[in-house]
């Protein structure tokens, strides 16, 4: 199987360069010269993707690490990503593979199919395409996501939501769920931090949220001094609840010293929760507090009737109040999201495989 593919959003400048179209970054490029990506090139004046059906691992993991709380809780997902990232996070927690630019570290090869044929011989319930964004292998994920649809597997994708229209647009018409990294509610911060921009994002957000059928969740990582104001998550979660909607759940995670960030501390349990407590007094009903050990925190309690729903102890469930149409046992109010008649008994394994 080829690892180099040609791709489709890009254009010609006229001075033998090209312009990749996926992203808001519309890298030009030269011949040979990679994106700010590194895995999407220009060879022959064409953009190509060098990555295609090759992965830094596949690793089978409880849904909840993803995390997504509100889909088929329980459940295991087939989880891969390949390397290389579009965004240039200075806090990232997953930099050994976003950040790489090693092709050789991406020993595992695999066509779709091969990996859809392994989430059923395994017994997932979904594949995600996660560890680094899968905007940039889009093409990969995209044939992922069909072959898992033929045998009747999910996939989700953990993505920074920043992505041009049409990419989006193809892209959302093949996922089931997404978490969408909103990394914080500030220009600045995308711009200095991430060398980004934080409209494209909230676009990206509307899209799913009013345009799709994708399972939508969010997740922030609340780093001290830098996002983790009153002022600025309370107007993150405002906006949530008044463009998204109230039922969209929230993941507020707590940060660790890692990558080029390394003199800042931890995320204080306390901070996570008093995070929490401005969400939920702002309308948000599904607010979970992550990373850290925080029952409380972590579980669904029904809106209509404050029944626990689904009790966590980090990734294990340990209580279950759903009726079998995914209703509070209690009161009959919906909760929102995808379930089956009982919940998954994964647990919190995580179990690496070759395909």
């Amino acid at each position: 199987m080829r690892d180099t593919v040609p791709t489709r959003y890009w254009h010609a400048t006229g001075d033998d360069r090209v312009v990749c179209d996926l992203c808001p970054r519309a890298c030009e490029l030269g011949e040979g010269q990679p994106g700010l990506c590194f895995v999407r090139r220009n060879e022959g004046g064409a953009v190509v993707l060098t990555t295609y059906g090759r992965s830094s691992g596949f690793c089978i993991d409880p849904i909840e690490k993803k995390p997504l709380a509100h889909f088929y809780p329980g459940s295991a997902v087939l989880s891969f990503g390949t390397a290389g990232c579009n965004l240039t996070c200075r806090f990232c927690q997953n930099w050994d593979i976003s950040k790489s630019r090693e092709m050789d570290r991406l020993a595992d090869i695999a066509t779709p199919e091969a990996i859809a044929d392994a989430a059923v011989r395994h017994g997932c319930r979904s594949v995600a395409c996660t560890y680094n964004d899968p905007v940039i292998f889009h093409e990969y994920a995209i044939d992922v996501a069909q072959a898992c649809a033929e045998r009747g597997v999910r996939c989700v994708a953990v993505t920074a939501g920043y992505v041009n229209p049409e990419p989006r647009a193809e892209f959302y018409r093949h996922m089931h769920a997404a978490n969408v990294d909103l990394k914080a509610f500030t220009d600045t911060f995308y711009r200095r931090l991430c060398s980004a921009r934080l409209d494209v994002v909230k676009d990206t957000l509307r899209y799913i949220a009013r345009e799709t059928k994708v399972w939508l969740e969010i997740t922030t990582l609340l780093i001290p001094g830098e996002n983790d104001s009153e002022t600025e998550i309370d107007a993150m979660t405002r906006w949530i609840a008044e463009e998204l909607g109230v039922a969209v759940p929230l993941h507020l995670t707590a940060f660790h010293p890692d990558y080029r960030m390394t003199e800042l501390p931890p995320t204080s349990l306390a901070t996570l929760r008093h995070a929490r407590a401005i969400a939920l007094a702002n309308g948000l009903r599904y607010v979970y507090t992550g990373n850290v050990s925080d029952t409380e925190g972590q579980g669904t309690v029904c809106h209509s009737c404050g029944a626990l729903l689904i009790g966590r102890d980090g990734y294990v469930l340990t209580a279950w109040g759903l009726d079998t149409q995914g209703c509070c046992a209690s009161c009959g109010a919906s909760c929102a999201g995808h379930f089956d008649a009982a919940p998954g008994s994964w647990g919190a394994r995580r179990l690496p495989v070759r395909i």
